[in-house]
């Protein structure tokens, strides 16, 4: 199965927050930075794991800047 790639415009301030959380969340998803300046990330999501990737992110989205690109 191919990696889910996504890319996200979020809090600039938050790309190591956001990093951090999905290194915790072992095999769901790789966070990579595309643009530090404007929050431009790329998440790497395991295929069999999509589902808990996305409640993730919902959930980050209560808190602050996440919109897919």
């Amino acid at each position: 199965m191919k990696t889910v790639l996504k890319e996200y415009m979020v809090d600039k301030t938050r790309i190591g927050f956001i990093k951090f959380i999905f290194e915790a969340h072992e095999g769901i998803a790789v966070a990579s930075t595309i643009n530090p300046k404007t929050g431009h990330i790329k998440l790497a999501i395991a295929p069999e794991r999509t589902e808990s990737a996305f409640r993730i992110i919902e959930d980050l989205k209560k808190d602050f800047l996440f919109n897919e690109l």
